[in-house]
Formats: C-alpha cells, structure tokens, sequence
C-alpha cells in the first residue's frame, strides 16, 4: 500500500498553496506586453485633456486669456475655476482633512499647480492648447523653509483658511500652522532625561522624495447623461475609496459611479491620493457629454503628486552609563507642502509616527510633530511604507547608533541591551502601540553570523590603521502596517477594514473578488495561494478580482502593506465559511455527525475509517445539487468584511557593508545581508521579489533620492535626468534570510512584508556611511550620500588630501 504521509504531501504540491514558491499566476499576461494600463484604453469619442500650470510657486492670477487656445485646431475647451464653481467643483476634499483647489482660484501656491485644464481632440492639440492660455500672473515671496513658515512676517500661503483657529487636527498658531500632534508621557520622560547619567541630540533630516513609479497618474473619465452614471477608469491604489470622494464631489449617488483601477504601473503610495487632474477630466466628461482622458507627463508626475518624507526632526535619547536607554524624546517639523493633502488617520495627523520605539524597551517616551504650509506641493505619501513609519524608524536606528558611539559600546551591543525580549510579548510601548510577536535577538545574532560580524570588525580595525574607510551599518527595525482596525484607522470616516467574496463553482473552480488593488505585488497568486490551502482546491483554478467597484465589495485598497493583513485576512475567514459549510455537506453525504470527520488537504475522511471521503471537489459539485441537509441552501459562496484587532509587526536585522574613496566620495556596498520576518510566508518567491524591491528603493532614497528647490521654490529636480532612479547597474547584490514568527491575532498569521525592506534599509545604508567615519567623531550625515556630498564630509575632516 502507498504511504499515506506521502500521497498527502503530493495531494499538497498540487494544490500550490500557502508555503509553494508557485511562479505569479499574473505574469503570462504581463511578459507578452498584454497588461491593460489607463492609458491603452480607447473609447468612442474621446477627447484629451491637458494642464496648464504655474510657473511660479506664490503668485495670484490676475487674469486668464483663453481666446489664442480656443483658436488652436482641435481645441474644444478650456476650464477654469470660475467654469467649476456654478457646479460646486472649484475645490475638492484632501485625505488629510483639508480642501485643495481643483483648478487655482486667484491665487497659486506652488509651481506646477494646476490652473486651466485644455481639452482637445488629441493630445498634441492639448499640448498645444496648453502653451497657448496667457495667464497674467503678479509673483508673491515664497517660503521654501519650514522652519520659516511660523514666523512672524512669513507670508500667508493659505488666504482661504487664514483666519481658522482649526483645520480639523486642533488649535492652530499662525495662518501657516496645521497642527500640532503629540503622544506618550512629557513629564515623565522629563523627569527621565533630567536623571539620566548619559543624553544625545541629534538633528536629522528625512529629505523630501517622490514615489516616482514607472506608470504616471492618469485616468479616463466618462459620464453618460442620460443613465447619469460616470465610469472612470484611473490608476487608484484605493478604488472604493475615490469612488466615495467622486460622489461626494460631483453629488452623483455613489451606485452610479464605476472606478476601474485596470494594470497599475507601480503605486508605492504615490497612487492612493484623489489628484486635481482626475476631477478635472470627470467635470469634463460631464460638460462634454464624451469621455476625457488625462494622463501627466514624467515631470508633472514628480513636480505635482504625492511627495514623501520632508521631515526636520530632533532625536534625543536618554541612558545609563551602559547605554540602557531611560527615556526617548523626538520630535519633528513636517512641511505638508500648500494643501494637507497627507494621507492620514483622523486620529493620527501624524501618521503612525510613533511607532518611533522600534524594537527597544523603552520606558518613558515622547513625541511630537508640528506640520506647516509651505509653498511647495501638497502630498506626504506613504512611499512604500505605512504612514510616517519610515521617518520613524530612520529616527530610532539613527539616534541607537549615536548613543552607541557616546558610551563607546558596540553597535550590535547596545541594541541587544535595549531590545524588547521575546517573552515580553505581546509588548505595550511607551507610546501605546502594542506589539503582536518579535524574537529579535534570534534575528540580529543570525544575521551577524552570517556576515561574520566580528570578522568585519576587526578588518575594519585594520583598514582604518591605512586610513581607509570602511563602514558596518546595523538596522534592528519593526514597523507597522495592515492598516485597519476601524477603532484607530479611518480616512475621510471610512474604517480601514478590508473585504474579500468568494464564490465556488460546481467543477470546483473559484473566483475571488477583494477590495485591495495590485500594482504589481502578486495578489493574483499570493489570495489564490491562501484561498487554496484553506479549501483544498488548486490555486491554479482560482481567479481573483481586484479594482473594480462594480465588483468587488468595498474595500480601502492596497498600501500600508495592509493587503496580507488584512485582505489575505479576509480571504482566510471568507474560506472558512465556506469551509464550514463544506463540513455540513461531507458529514450528511458521508452520514456521519461533523465531530466524526478531519480534514486531510483538500478532502474529509471519516475518522477510524479513512477509506471512506469526500474530496472538495465533489463537495463543490454536490453543493449544486438536491441531496443537501435539510433547510440547506445551495451554493459555496462567502461574504468577509474583517476588521482586524491590532495591526501588524514585521520586524528585521540588516547589516551592510561600504568601502568609501575618501579621495573622490564614492561609496561602494560590498554587502549587503537582510533578514525579514513577515510571520507566514505564503509564497517565498513573491516574497524574495518584494525585498528586493523594497531594498532597492531604499538604496535609492539613502544613495540619490531627493527633490530641491531654490530660494524661490523652483524645482531643480525633476525629471529622471536629474531624479536618481537605480537600475541593476547600480543596486547591489541583496543577500536575504528570514525568520518566522507568526502574529497571534492573524487568521494565518502573516504580516506583510514589501515595505519592511525600504523602511528597515535606508537606516542601514547610513549607519554603514556614518560608521565609515566614526572614529573621526562623526555621528551623522544627512541623505542623499551622492559621492559628492561624501566628498564634502572628507573634506572638512581634511582626509582627502593625496
């Protein structure tokens, strides 16, 4: 007879489900350049719509011509906001609480802000439309800084919100000011650094960045007047979400608005916020009674939509003699740019800034961010992170490593001292996040193992005797993502709880439809794979749905690393009732009590006699038919809304390795060793992918990335000539491990993982640049590290003389 373990594990390979490094279900389509994106959609009679845009940063519009673009072959009109506002559409709300203007009213406040919209029969007369407007502008001081934008004389950026005590986040200070969020224990961590043996301080900048991914923002609108209903397909990583806010704009009942989010070319929160140019292109569509498509260029992509990070903080820690840290105190100015276009919690302003602890037991900790008006554009975007998480961590993995060097303990030392102990979980910090499950002292001794840690120090001992430098960066970091619990998580109201429906065929087949949105991280396999292990059907025949409001149940989209969370939360229980169905059905076909039966991969056997079963596959085709228990309905289908209970903690040790030319500043990563744990992993494959990603665009950021201005606001940075993006030419080689610690409150325990890697790697990259000179009393250098700025800090120590 056949080994029964054995033909079980073969019935479990079929199945391709969780733990199977399957190849991604969506790529067949993809590698033969069939993918549908926003912009290869063609509809009957549609026309073209394009910006005009500021060219200054503070100016107020004097007046508008649009006589010479009317007159372009193949103009047909030119919005403006006086066409907006007799249909209430002048202004629309932001996610961050705030109102922005759709199309500049009187005034502009930053550069490339929208303030005419062209349409035309194809985009080149758009473009020529565009050039075409004559726009009479009187320029205003502009403030770039914002640390200026309190002061006194500073210049009122917003006129229209100048005299509110209040913006939705509490009181205000100055015409400037937006608010003023804070958390943990003042006092107490007062009372902490006044008694402590031992304090550092340290400035430290989060520049500002963008997203930047491959596909720019874009979408087709289409309004049919005599159903009033509006189609618009558009590049959404939060398609339910825009559905909401296009019916609250336009007054259109929200059954009869369709979002279809289609192939989306990268989103890393660049592509979650509601953009001028998608109301636009809707209004339109309206007014013309045909479909408008809009899509932006590289530059508006860069100059206009969601930034991240732009973060001034102040990190201050407080010890012991030993580096046992006694106290934590951060605080932080955000420039928020002309509009809180932020993408935040009502109840965290701030984002999930204070997660700031990390991985460390602190007992007395507390933080504070202040947000102002500048005159650059609105955003704050979660660029492959959760909201606020990767200044966060950036923060505490910068200030462990300045404390490290003021007691003169090893970097690797001091965080073992100060980590949260596997038994302490799960752990409430300081400030009030209660972390699910860790280990990571296992993580942090694996990974210095691998690299040979003590090894590298001791090279490095040798190296610096030649006066070369050579750096060893440590990242300990847990972040926080799967935004949902409806209690703490909310955008415009809207809890951040997440859905999935699943419907079972006779045949066994299954089509699955979530409210997350794809933008190229698997979820096309990754549900299919966890679908698959809790039915015991194969993944391969399993379909999943995403992105289209017609379709799928409401959901709060894809970012925040929340689709595993809570998505592939959602499936799981989805499945579960059906399974719980399926039990019902088996026990009467096989007729036994449900207590008589275990489940053994994909069937149900009777125990003591496992000959006799039922496999799902003839469950599925006896749910479709008349020998049921009585009263049962027919049918395998399920329903989940899942609002999770505590958000998730993936966590990770990297270590990376540099070799700087003190001569020229070029900073080349010998190695670079990542070790994540997402608690389950589903499919280690995707997962590998995700990571690499994930690091390369921390690479990016720590390495190149940042947007400039000059004095008066203009941009200096951006097009893909001056904006680094790596290719494989200049990301180094990722060597990855893992640990697994599931998270107790989730259904399979997973946690997310591709943003874990860009949070947890840029700390990394600099620790390793600042450690290359810290025996020269270095403890920071501010990102970007380009090799000219490398150069500079070897030039002020005098190094890098010949």
């Amino acid at each position: 007879m056949p080994d029964t373990n054995v033909v079980a594990r073969e019935r479990q390979d079929q199945l391709q489900g969780m733990g199977c490094s399957r190849k991604r279900k969506e790529d067949a389509r993809f590698i033969r350049g069939q993918g549908s994106y926003v912009d290869d959609i063609q509809l009957p009679g549609m026309l073209f719509g394009a910006m005009v845009r500021s060219p200054y940063a503070h100016a107020r519009i004097k007046s508008i011509n649009k006589s010479k673009a009317l007159a372009v072959p193949g103009v047909v009109a030119v919005l403006t906001a006086d066409d907006l506002k007799p249909v209430n559409l002048a202004w629309m709300p932001t996610l961050g609480g705030d109102v922005q203007a759709v199309l500049a009213d009187k005034k502009v406040c930053f550069q490339y802000q929208e303030v005419a919209f062209v349409i035309a029969n194809d985009r080149y007369a758009a473009a020529d439309g565009v050039e075409a407007v004559e726009v009479d502008y009187e320029e205003l001081p502009a403030i770039v800084d914002p640390r200026r934008a309190l002061d006194r004389n500073a210049p009122i950026i917003r006129e229209d919100i100048a005299d509110k005590p209040e913006v939705g986040h509490g009181p205000r200070t100055h015409p400037n000011h937006i608010f003023t969020w804070e958390a943990g224990d003042k006092a107490g961590t007062d009372v902490a650094f006044d008694k402590a043996p031992v304090t550092v301080r340290e400035q430290i900048l989060n520049p500002r960045v963008h997203p930047c991914p491959l596909e720019t923002c874009g979408c087709v609108a289409s309004f049919n007047k005599p159903t009033g209903q509006l189609t618009v397909y558009m590049t959404s990583q939060a398609p339910h979400i825009v559905r909401t806010v296009a019916s609250l704009l336009s007054g259109i009942a929200e059954s009869k608005i369709r979002i279809v989010g289609g192939d989306i070319g990268g989103g890393f929160g660049n592509k979650v916020p509601v953009y001028p140019g998608y109301v636009a292109a809707i209004v339109a569509s309206i007014v013309t009674g045909v479909p408008i498509k809009w899509i932006e260029s590289r530059i508006e992509n860069i100059s206009t939509t969601g930034f991240a990070r732009d973060y001034h903080c102040v990190g201050e820690l407080a010890a012991d003699k030993d580096g046992r840290i006694r106290g934590l105190r951060f605080t932080a100015l955000a420039d928020h740019g002309a509009f809180n276009a932020h993408v935040s919690a009502t109840k965290f302003p701030a984002g999930l800034f204070s997660i700031c602890t990390g991985s460390y037991d602190i007992p007395k900790a507390y933080c504070r961010v202040d947000a102002v008006f500048t005159n650059k554009a609105p955003g704050g975007v979660a660029y492959r992170c959760s909201l606020r998480v990767t200044e966060a961590v950036y923060l505490i993995e910068r200030m462990i490593d300045v404390l490290a060097q003021k007691v003169g303990v090893d970097k690797a030392e001091i965080r073992r001292r100060n980590f949260v102990k596997s038994e302490q979980f799960p752990y409430t910090t300081a400030l009030g996040w209660t972390l699910d499950s860790g280990n990571y002292q296992r993580a942090l001794d694996k990974v210095l193992q691998a690299v040979d840690y003590d090894g590298l120090r001791r090279e490095q001992a040798q190296r610096r005797t030649r006066g070369e430098l050579m750096g060893i960066g440590i990242s300990t970091f847990t972040e926080i993502v799967g935004a949902g619990p409806t209690k703490a998580c909310d955008i415009l109201g809207i809890g951040l709880f997440d859905s999935c429906e699943i419907r079972v065929h006779p045949t066994g087949s299954v089509i699955a439809r979530l409210g997350t949105m794809s933008q190229g991280q698997g979820h096309a396999t990754t549900y299919a794979q966890i679908i698959a292990t809790e039915l015991g059907l194969p993944s391969e025949d399993i379909q999943i749905e995403e992105g289209d409001t017609d379709k799928a149940p409401y959901g709060a989209g894809t970012w925040g690393s929340r689709s595993t969370p809570v998505a592939g939360a959602a499936a799981a229980r989805a499945a579960r009732k059906i399974m719980d169905k399926a039990r019902k059905i088996a026990a009467h076909l096989l007729e036994v009590g449900e207590g008589d039966l275990e489940w053994e991969v994909d069937r149900f056997k009777v125990k003591g006699n496992p000959s006799e079963t039922k496999t799902m596959k003839d469950i599925c085709m006896a749910a479709h038919g008349s020998n049921l228990p009585a009263g049962m309905e027919q049918g395998l289908n399920a329903v989940e809304y899942y609002d999770p209970p505590n958000l998730t903690f993936p966590f990770g040790a990297y270590v990376c390795v540099v070799d700087i030319d003190r001569f020229t500043g070029e900073t080349k990563v010998r190695r670079f060793y990542a070790l994540d744990d997402c608690g389950t992993r589903i499919n280690p494959m995707i997962i590998e992918g995700q990571i690499h990603g994930g690091l390369t665009e921390a690479f990016a950021v720590a390495m190149g990335q940042a947007v400039p201005f000059d004095e008066n606001v203009n941009h200096l940075g951006n097009s893909l000539m001056d904006y680094f993006l790596p290719t494989a030419m200049e990301a180094p080689k990722w060597e990855t491990d893992f640990t697994v610690t599931p998270s107790p409150h989730h259904p399979i325990g997973a946690k997310g993982v591709a943003e874990s890697p860009h949070v947890g790697g840029i700390p990394c990259f600099t620790n390793a640049i600042v450690d290359a000179f810290a025996h020269l009393g270095v403890s920071h250098m501010d990102m970007p590290h380009t090799s000219y700025r490398v150069w500079q800090q070897c030039n002020a120590l005098g190094i890098n003389k010949r």
